[in-house]
């Protein structure tokens, strides 16, 4: 696998966290993200989507590198009203369906900082950490010199707070990543059918030390640079 270096990284989250230290830096719990965002793109996106806007400009502020951004639910309240005016017998809003989509965020990012480097954005069943390090990994082996990428979860509907696993409030984590520059990622083999697969707030826990290890179906560890 081709090595994978941590150069910087970012978090938000919109409200009471389970262990994150409160004076770490690059962690922010501010109620209204999108500074990096004009007026007329920040309103097309919930704030999750502003927060991630805000880490990606952070970390590529010259909008010099790939960016992947990844989310396991995405826009789900929009989802779910797009749902239920269906159900309604209403015609699903256009604008609403294109600000659902998980390119929706990376499309308003990169308008609003006129990036024009690779955009890609996954689901992938839960196992989006995973799946950022590995596209990550593709990018570093075609010449890139470094790879931003993002893992979020919005705020969650009601409908759907007993049915899938979520961080219980909006989350979102961003980093850099190289071949050379930074604390080396180390993967070994997870723990089994007892590991759960990382959300937001389990990375940025495990960036802020809060932990050690990260267990998902990889345990990913950080090595001193």
């Amino acid at each position: 696998m081709e090595r994978l270096c941590l150069s910087d990284w970012r978090g938000w989250h919109g409200g009471a966290t389970r262990s994150l230290p409160p004076t770490q830096h690059r962690l922010s719990d501010f109620d209204r993200p999108g500074n990096s965002l004009p007026g007329m793109l920040r309103r097309r996106l919930d704030e999750t989507g502003r927060a991630v806007c805000d880490i990606l400009a952070a970390l590529d502020p010259e909008a010099r590198y790939p960016l992947i951004h990844a989310s396991r639910h995405g826009d789900a309240r929009h989802t779910l009203a797009m749902l239920e005016a269906l159900a309604a017998g209403e015609p699903p809003s256009p604008t609403r369906f294109s600000m659902s989509v998980h390119n929706a965020v990376l499309g308003v990012h990169s308008i609003a900082q006129q990036h024009r480097r690779p955009l890609q954005a996954l689901g992938a069943c839960g196992q989006e950490f995973d799946a950022l390090l590995v596209e990550a990994t593709g990018y570093l082996a075609e010449g890139h010199p470094s790879v931003v990428i993002a893992l979020s979860e919005g705020a969650l509907p009601e409908a759907y707070a007993d049915h899938v696993r979520h961080p219980g409030i909006p989350c979102a984590v961003g980093l850099r990543l190289s071949r050379e520059s930074g604390s080396a990622l180390v993967a070994t083999k997870g723990s089994g059918s007892g590991s759960v697969d990382p959300d937001p707030l389990d990375v940025m826990e495990w960036l802020a030390g809060a932990t050690s290890v990260l267990e998902g179906r990889q345990r990913w560890h950080l090595e001193a640079p």
